[in-house]
């Protein structure tokens, strides 16, 4: 397969998406998209990017297929809906999930891709905006290791931490692992920040103090700054994140787990959402102490 010369299909342009296409066209990719309100894809197709009328346009004229969409909902409907892609696609199609969904989905879409002959990925990134961006996602993959080895190229183009999970759902848990530890995190984060204004000292100092040492983490370095600046603009959604805290929460109680401390973040920032905040960014969480 050569990849420079195939058509790569690309569904949800939102904040993470619209920057992965452009990456992909930068790398020489030829992107073909679909979203559901075009105006929001003008940029992107003054830019050199096609424009396809529905999931099924793509499926009949890709070779792979990438969606980063809103809620399982959405992926269910995209793959599995009347102009789905599962429905309308070709054998030898290679689809790539990369929403961060439920693992329960990502092994049903793999079970009915196969049936047809086409090769399903589940491939949720993390990063936010700023990875997005810069092409620096971390890309966490679940299904055939031969499907993942092919699509590796794809993967370069958008990430440099690319790490193969395990079967068709491990990418999806491996997501899971990746929300669990910002939820807890983000708590820490904003508690120190309020802790430091509290006590009269600057948060910036106090940043270039903490952020390297043992507290250090990406959320430290990249969102505590934007708190500091009044800045709550989305590099992720609040409602998506209520959304994946509750998929990791339902995936817990599967396996018999409690998590404390998942379910703590989830009722702050659901209390955060109520007052108007849903479609903040996550660091928005700072606001719950006002």
């Amino acid at each position: 397969m050569d990849l420079q010369n195939m058509q790569i299909g690309f569904i949800g342009t939102g904040v993470m998406g619209k920057s992965m296409v452009r990456n992909l066209m930068k790398a020489g990719f030829s992107v073909s998209i679909f979203t559901r309100t075009k105006e929001k894809a003008e940029d992107l197709l003054s830019e050199g990017a096609s424009w396809a009328h529905s999931p099924k346009e793509l499926a009949q004229n890709c070779d792979v297929i990438i969606s980063i969409v809103g809620t399982p909902q959405d992926v269910e409907e995209v793959y599995l809906g009347e102009e789905g892609i599962i429905t309308n696609g070709k054998e030898g199609l290679y689809i790539i999930d990369m929403t961060t969904s439920k693992p329960s989905l990502a092994k049903k879409l793999y079970e009915e891709a196969k049936k047809k002959g086409i090769s399903s990925l589940d491939a949720p990134v993390s990063g936010g905006d700023i990875g997005a961006r810069d092409g620096k996602l971390s890309i966490m993959v679940g299904g055939d290791k031969e499907a993942f080895e092919k699509m590796l190229p794809i993967f370069q183009a958008m990430g440099t931490n690319i790490v193969y999970q395990g079967p068709a759902g491990s990418g999806q848990h491996t997501k899971m692992c990746n929300q669990i530890v910002i939820a807890s995190g983000m708590i820490g984060v904003c508690e120190a920040l309020v802790y430091a204004e509290k006590s009269g000292l600057d948060p910036e100092t106090v940043l270039q103090s903490i952020s390297t040492g043992a507290a250090g983490s990406w959320s430290l370095s990249n969102l505590a700054p934007r708190i500091i600046k009044g800045n709550f603009e989305p590099g992720f959604f609040i409602k998506h994140f209520i959304k994946d805290m509750g998929i990791a929460l339902e995936e817990a109680e599967k396996m018999g787990m409690d998590a404390p401390g998942l379910s703590l973040a989830k009722r702050m920032y659901e209390e955060l959402a109520e007052k108007g905040e849903e479609n903040s960014g996550t660091q928005a969480l700072y606001k719950y102490w006002r």
